[in-house]
């Protein structure tokens, strides 16, 4: 079985986090913010090594649904649900904003509120022609009504004084849904930004995935949607050992400019090919949204195993395509790894690769939220998931080095280690040394000059036994100057060496 290429990192394990959102700062990509269900937000100066976390108060309540987007001053927006003391229902979609990198927040700012009607189901979008804030969200007239009268309808407002205040909802679909939450439910809109600050959204509901766009920075928008295609088995499908599991629609544009600039993508889960073969898949356009491609199947496996609650971006630098799911292709039961895919080509094809450490198995019981989610910034990569351990959740996230253009080898190396590179590099304040041990071995860590010199021993003579393992380093402790390094792991046989810039 492939072994996974890249650090795991552990965010958090209190409270339960599940359901995450991830966001690189593109001002100082060090810089990651992240929020998960139900209150919960975490930050990192660090690239993602280590992470501090608080839970989000606000005087509107907070409900989950946590969706983090940061705009082109690097401030930071954590929209969610809001349920207020002695409320029963979602009353409005919330914005809260930091301007310390995800550190403290605002109060916050709120959209939607109408009389008893359920908002729900929100993701937000900054337009970077503008620093516009562009939001979506599914309006229930009543949440679980059965009342023919009683209809769920997608939802848009935006912002261009940063979040302060918002823009009267404005609906979206021409066709809306029932109220169930389910596969006749309007739900699942995403928007995403077009190079010229179109406004592009999709969701799915009773008529399959439903497309509709605005060319004027959503002031206004067409009479009619546009129907991208079917959605077969519906969007609310089961998967075994998962209490509630989704297929809805992610849209994104690639803004780069690599050969498919303003090319938009729509990116699902179904079980078209039957119950027990849940795929992941990506449709694109490249005239506006006026046509579609048929679907292309992002996972690369055979027939019969599950790949679910699917997210992609696309990185903003070169255009490549990245997404997340959940997996089991190595399984025949229920347990799950995180798979990612990646593709240079503009969605024409795709490498997988294993990113989780080790595979988990999930709880029924135990709530997983509705979604993924991943980052990417001119090649850091972080994905976000969540995973259970002895029904304990963890949030979790990788350093992923986007370099990477394959699948790691089924056998096992010759040498009885292996050393990734440092994260970040070059460093600046700190930096993470992960290895990986084949068999139990004694080892020493250690970094020089390029004399060969020993500067710092970061262990020495350590025994441990197989696995991976990560350490952190700081330069200052040991008053390394700036400048090149060797970081080196050897066992008095054998050694691999890493480069490592000091700025």
């Amino acid at each position: 079985m492939a072994v996974a290429q890249y650090p795991n990192i552990v965010i958090s394990t209190e409270n339960s986090p599940e359901e995450p959102s991830i966001c690189i700062n593109p001002k100082n990509p060090l810089n990651v913010v992240a929020g998960s269900n139900i209150n919960n937000y975490h930050y990192s100066g660090d690239g993602g090594v280590t992470w501090n976390s608080g839970q989000l108060t606000s005087p509107y309540g907070v409900w989950g649904d946590p969706a983090i987007v940061v705009d082109t001053n690097g401030h930071f927006y954590f929209l969610h649900l809001s349920m207020p003391a002695g409320s029963q229902f979602l009353d409005r979609i919330v914005c809260q904003k930091s301007v310390n990198g995800g550190m403290t927040w605002t109060d916050g700012s709120f959209m939607g509120l109408n009389g008893d009607k359920d908002q729900d189901k929100e993701w937000a979008v900054v337009d970077r022609t503008g620093n516009i804030i562009y939001t979506c969200w599914t309006q229930f007239d009543s949440y679980g009504s059965t009342a023919p009268g009683d209809s769920s309808h997608i939802l848009f407002s935006r912002s261009t004084d940063g979040g302060t205040s918002w823009s009267s909802p404005v609906r979206l679909d021409t066709h809306g849904g029932d109220c169930l939450d389910s596969d006749g439910t309007v739900e699942g809109a995403v928007p995403a930004v077009g190079v010229n600050g179109e406004v592009y959204v999709t969701w799915a509901g009773p008529l399959g995935l439903v497309f509709t766009s605005s060319t004027d920075h959503g002031l206004t928008w067409p009479a009619s949607n546009c129907v991208v295609g079917s959605f077969p088995g519906g969007w609310d499908y089961n998967i075994p050992g998962i209490s509630r599991a989704n297929g809805l629609p992610v849209t994104c544009c690639d803004l780069s400019n690599s050969p498919f600039r303003g090319t938009i993508y729509v990116n699902w889960s179904d079980q078209r090919n039957g119950p027990d073969d849940t795929d992941v898949w990506l449709v694109k356009s490249t005239d506006g949204g006026m046509s579609w491609t048929a679907p292309h199947r992002v996972n690369n496996d055979g027939p019969g195993r599950h790949q679910f609650f699917t997210w992609m971006t696309v990185d903003p630098a070169n255009g490549n395509l990245w997404f997340v799911f959940y997996d089991r292709r190595n399984h025949t039961g229920e347990q799950t790894d995180v798979y990612l895919a990646t593709s240079s080509d503009g969605g024409e094809t795709f490498k997988n690769f294993r990113i989780s450490e080790s595979p988990f198995t999930p709880n029924p019981n135990v709530f997983f939220g509705d979604y993924t989610n991943i980052a990417a910034v001119n090649n850091i990569v972080r994905p976000i998931w969540a995973r259970l351990q002895d029904n304990n959740l963890s949030l979790m996230t990788a350093l992923v080095d986007s370099t990477f253009t394959g699948v790691a080898p089924d056998k096992e190396p010759a040498v009885p280690f292996a050393l990734d590179p440092s994260y970040p590099n070059p460093v600046i304040h700190a930096t993470t040394l992960a290895y990986k041990i084949y068999h139990p071995s004694v080892i020493s860590l250690i970094v020089q000059d390029l004399c060969g010199k020993t500067v710092a021993t970061i262990f020495a003579g350590r025994r441990v036994g197989a696995g991976k393992f990560v350490e952190r380093f700081i330069p200052s402790a040991y008053h390394l100057a700036p400048g090149m390094y060797v970081v080196s792991l050897l066992n008095g046989e054998r050694s691999v060496r890493r480069k490592m810039v000091i700025d």
